[in-house]
């Protein structure tokens, strides 16, 4: 029998399928569905700063304000009020789903003010989250600041985040920085437990007709893999915290895939709401196949096993593998 165990974040998981931040975990009933669906862990839907402040009478006000010259200023504010929970209900949320589930459940805070982040994280490690997943979902659209000044930031973030709480903490990244390996460790050397590779980029369409931006919101699919799995091959072996795969992780093969490139975990979203949460035990069906026809005896086994490290051609990471994919293609 093949032993799918795995570690994250300091737990011993039962496999390193992992539901995370989405609708579907935004009740405790719907926490205890996954549960039983057989996900290991489960991340719950992001807890908004902007959100909360937006709830506030003296902000709205002052949102508002100027708002008859400028009809179109309010629409530069994300429409939050029915996507995420207000701060008593979440942490009622984590409370009522330790209750619920014998799973860890991790709570995702996206802050926007360095005390807003400290004072979340406190709070839901008082309610009894198991870790806390910071998403630093950001942009940065200041001509004047520096790559160097963005990782800083991040990097003072997570270190103060770590120091107000006592559980575990990850950090949720998007894949956009000069040098990622860099980033990465200087993230670990602040005391990240793990890092998530990576945040999907929600880009904004435009409306041609109605000259508005408006957002936009596509599953993902597995070809968004690949982007995770360099990157976590690369990464492996570099730095202590553990690595997690977010973002087109939908079949056995991209969990298996993920594990190999140094992944602790892969989490999924899309592949759930899109086939249901049957899903999960028809993907943990064809790992056990998988290796036992392949004479795997655990998922601890493969991780790591064809990472940059690990692999006797590591320019497969590098350039070499651009310049031998434009090669490979032929006009027909």
């Amino acid at each position: 029998m093949s032993d799918l165990q795995t570690s994250y974040l300091g737990f011993t998981l039962r496999n390193p399928i992992v539901a995370s931040a989405s609708p579907l975990s935004e009740s405790p009933a719907r926490v205890r569905q996954l549960e039983d669906a057989g996900v290991a862990a489960i991340v719950l839907p992001s807890l908004f700063e902007e959100q909360l402040e937006l709830e506030s009478e003296a902000l709205d006000s002052d949102l508002s304000r100027g708002s008859e010259s400028f009809g179109e200023s309010l629409s530069y504010f994300p429409d939050l009020t029915d996507y995420n929970l207000g701060p008593e209900s979440y942490l009622e949320l984590i409370q009522e789903a330790k209750n619920a589930v014998d799973v860890p459940v991790i709570a995702s805070l996206n802050g926007s003010t360095r005390g807003g982040w400290t004072r979340y994280a406190r709070l839901m490690e008082q309610a009894g989250a198991s870790a806390i997943e910071l998403n630093l979902y950001a942009l940065s659209t200041d001509p004047e600041e520096t790559a160097a000044q963005v990782e800083t930031r991040y990097a003072d973030l997570v270190r103060e985040v770590r120091e107000s709480v006592g559980v575990p903490v990850a950090v949720k990244l998007s894949h956009f920085f000069t040098s990622f390996p860099n980033a990465a460790r200087r993230l670990d050397a602040a005391g990240a437990s793990a890092l998530v590779l990576f945040n999907r980029f929600y880009q904004p369409d435009l409306d041609m007709e109605a000259l508005e931006v408006v957002p936009s919101l596509v599953l993902s699919h597995s070809y968004e893999l690949l982007l995770r799995l360099h990157w976590v091959g690369i990464v492996y072996g570099h730095i202590k915290a553990d690595l997690a795969v977010t973002g087109g992780v939908h079949t056995a093969g991209d969990v298996l895939k993920s594990m190999m490139a140094g992944a602790r975990v892969a989490m999924m979203t899309s592949a759930l709401l899109r086939n249901g949460l049957g899903h999960v035990r028809v993907v943990l069906d064809d790992l056990k196949r998988w290796m036992e026809d392949h004479e795997y005896e655990s998922i601890r086994q493969m991780q790591g096993s064809m990472s940059r490290r690990a692999v006797a051609n590591s320019t497969a990471y590098d350039r070499g593998n651009y310049m031998k994919v434009l090669s490979s293609y032929v006009l027909r």
